[in-house]
């Protein structure tokens, strides 16, 4: 899908979530040269005609126009060019919420000739091209909107107070003075005084350095922007779907002391210190004849193979089995997990696993009680630190991952200059892996832009933002 760029049309859509029943209030947003003419059209305001001015809230009726039927009671906000979010007139209905008002204004405003729908991003798109904001800016907007936590609603605020783009920026332009002065040299290279080579590489490998960090940074956000997916697994009645009531603090599995209870994946989404996590319920996994039980055992090894981090719990009161370590050996190599004995109110210490002899793995186990919530803080602690959740509580910033491919290819663009260097190749060679990093870290912010690029970024974005 292509989004055009801004031209004189003007674009309407619905600008707030709506959903039946839910929401005092919703939002149809129109902007363009046209919004004030429309708005003026479809709202009826008694009284003495208003002036329409920037910056105020009137009160009146959307109307329908063939039997002057009253639609909705309404608010209208007027913000004229350039001091709106697009940079454009914008006039917002704010109606009532819920489906059918919203949608039958919105149907009101789109029967006006000089009006059409909006893109999905298209207003962040204009407010962009219109420089209102940068492009971190925008892509920060949608991430707030998406922000499963606290931790990732800060981290968005953080790149939409423009922290992102001052970063970049500023690395971007410790570049351009680079290049700067080395096509001087190229072209005036007799009349200047002498470039040392080793102290300009020097120079930009800390840029290097500093677009790398960031890049780890990106990383570790991934988590708290992301979440993760965290499958458990057990044999039947071990106590997996108790855990996850436990773990969640809502009865969301079916629990019963009948082994093979659970024949579906159960998905539950808590917050462990800022991480969103999707905890998955799985169907014990075991040989059996019942046809249903099969396909939740498929879905569940399916789950194992899929997930972030598997938790695998095993009954303590029972003993660690030949059918836990068969289990056991059943997750991918390449997935990290925790080891669980659950129901340690009922267990049998003579029947704890002994690592040397049963549990080939590094990973040490947590003793629970999903019954008594004993051990629940541990296993939080062990699952934050196998998913490195202590490592994003110190990132102020966080690439999102179309920022943090750029900054890693500028970042090994640049370190291209070594071997340039250690060539002792004359300046213009320097200045070709130079210019190129300026380029790259232009699409960061926005500085180097293209439709393609546009189309890219707000073909993402809800429509309405």
């Amino acid at each position: 899908m292509v989004i055009p760029l801004p031209t004189d049309e003007t674009i309407a859509a619905i600008a707030t979530a709506i959903s039946p029943g839910q929401g005092g209030i919703a939002v149809v947003r129109i902007s363009g040269p046209k919004a004030l003419s429309i708005g003026k059209n479809i709202v009826y305001i008694a009284g003495k005609k208003p002036a329409w001015s920037s910056h105020t809230v009137l009160y009146g009726h959307v109307m329908n126009e063939e039997n002057n039927e009253r639609i909705d009671e309404v608010l209208v906000l007027i913000m004229k060019a350039p001091r709106s979010f697009t940079g454009e007139d914008i006039v917002e209905i704010h109606c009532h919420g819920g489906l059918i008002a919203v949608q039958r204004v919105l149907e009101r405003v789109l029967a006006h000739p000089e009006v059409r729908r909006a893109m999905p991003g298209e207003f962040s798109q204009r407010a962009v091209l219109n420089g209102r904001i940068d492009i971190t800016q925008a892509e920060a907007i949608n991430e707030l909107i998406g922000a499963r936590s606290k931790k990732a609603a800060q981290l968005a605020m953080a790149s939409l107070d423009g922290g992102i783009q001052r970063r970049i920026n500023a690395l971007r332009e410790t570049l351009i003075d680079q290049l700067s002065e080395l096509e001087a040299r190229v072209d005036f290279e007799d009349e200047l005084p002498p470039l040392n080579g080793s102290e300009i590489l020097n120079e930009l490998l800390k840029v290097r350095s500093d677009l790398l960090q960031l890049v780890e940074d990106a990383k570790r956000g991934a988590i708290v922007h992301q979440g993760l997916r965290v499958a458990l697994i057990g044999c039947p009645n071990v106590g997996k779907s108790s855990l996850l009531n436990r773990l969640s603090r809502r009865e969301r599995a079916i629990v019963t002391n009948l082994p093979g209870t659970t024949r579906d994946l159960l998905e539950s989404e808590i917050i462990l210190e800022g991480v969103p996590i999707t905890l998955i319920d799985t169907a014990g996994i075991r040989a059996t004849n019942d046809e249903i039980e099969k396909l939740g055992i498929a879905r569940s090894q399916e789950a194992l193979t899929s997930a972030d981090i598997v938790i695998m719990v095993f009954d303590l009161s029972i003993g660690w089995k030949k059918r836990d370590k068969e289990l056991l050996n059943q997750i991918p190599p390449e997935i990290p997990f925790l080891l669980i004995g659950n129901k340690a109110d009922l267990q049998d210490k003579s029947g704890l696993p002994k690592r040397n002899q049963n549990i080939e793995t590094k990973q040490a186990y947590v003793s629970v009680s999903a019954k008594t919530g004993e051990g629940e803080e541990a296993l939080a602690s062990s699952l934050l630190k196998i998913c490195g959740a202590y490592d994003t509580q110190g990132i102020q910033l966080a690439l999102n991952t179309r920022q943090r491919d750029l900054a890693s290819n500028a970042a090994s663009t640049l370190d291209r200059l070594k071997e340039v260097s250690t060539q002792k190749l004359p300046w213009d060679f320097w200045t070709i892996d130079l210019r190129e990093a300026i380029q790259i870290l232009g699409e960061i912010t926005g500085n180097e832009i293209t439709e393609t690029l546009l189309d890219r970024i707000f073909s993402r974005f809800c429509i309405g933002k």
